[in-house]
């Protein structure tokens, strides 16, 4: 018999993965927690019924969410990562010697131990001696910093139910309180193709972009995500994503990634004219 995980982008609309058997299942204070193994993308971890992420595509994700910001500001030191309990973008930012500090946020303790199980691939840094977990409300936790991160990395859910707090006005103005004077926040902004999504994706925008004086959204193609075309956006108080660009200095670096590269970086950011026309009816 066949066994099929089934994730609904729109009530018109399905992805659906074939799957071999279901790892881990339980519902924590905050949401129902899901690793199933699956036959063409490995491992997946769902929580309440959305993929979050697979063994197959996740570097596409964390490589995007971590390099472009890391490309940019060589001074980053001090990270703040709000969400991201399976370890995937803790990994990445590891793997940076200048990086001194690693506060992690995440509320859901049974995410991390469930990942830490079933996902060693992504969680196997989140003890490295820089990262520092915060089982705790991320809005919480970040009204009482200023003045103190280079970076802030923003891995929520969608704007929907429980994270729908980290796309509102508040939340944008206090990351802009918590980073440093020439500070950047990256975060996810979901998906432009479905209307859902899209109103999502303009709201979000426009906040950020009445909050930080440089703003610009960049793309990439997660598979396993809705329409399979992903956006982030990047917001700063003094670097421009590209003008501020130094290729070099990250090729120096001379690490090895899958997906992210100087040359992508900036085609990341030149958009299609209907994301464009949707950014500017906001800005």
């Amino acid at each position: 018999m066949d066994l099929w995980f089934s994730e609904k982008h729109t009530p018109d609309v399905k992805l659906s993965l074939r799957v071999e058997r279901q790892l881990f299942s339980k519902q924590s204070d905050y949401q129902r927690i899901d690793v199933f193994e699956s036959c063409e993308f490995g491992r997946i971890l769902a929580l309440d019924g959305n993929i979050m992420l697979t063994e197959r595509d996740e570097f596409i994700y964390n490589e995007m969410i971590v390099h472009v910001p890391m490309a940019v500001h060589q001074g980053i030191s001090r990270v703040l990562v709000i969400g991201a309990g399976d370890g995937g973008v803790v990994k990445e930012l590891t793997r940076y010697s200048r990086i001194e500090h690693i506060d992690l946020v995440e509320m859901d303790p049974m995410v991390v131990d469930a990942c830490r199980q079933y996902l060693p691939g992504n969680a196997c840094q989140l003890d490295d001696e820089r990262v520092h977990i915060h089982y705790e409300n991320a809005l919480k936790f970040i009204r009482y910093c200023e003045n103190e991160y280079d970076l802030i990395i923003v891995d929520s859910n969608d704007p929907f139910g429980p994270s729908e707090g980290l796309f509102t006005k508040e939340f944008y103005g206090n990351c802009y309180k918590a980073l440093k004077e020439d500070g950047i926040m990256v975060n996810q902004q979901g998906s432009p193709f479905y209307q859902q999504d899209a109103d999502a994706m303009q709201r979000s925008h426009k906040r950020i972009a009445n909050t930080f004086p440089i703003c610009r959204v960049y793309q990439a193609h997660i598979p396993t995500y809705a329409a399979g075309y992903w956006l982030f956006g990047f917001a700063s108080k003094k670097y421009h994503p590209i003008d501020d660009f130094d290729s070099k200095a990250w090729n120096d670096l001379h690490m090895r990634t899958r997906y992210y590269t100087t040359r992508l970086h900036k085609g990341a950011f030149y958009l299609p004219a209907f994301l464009e026309e949707m950014l500017e009816e906001v800005e």
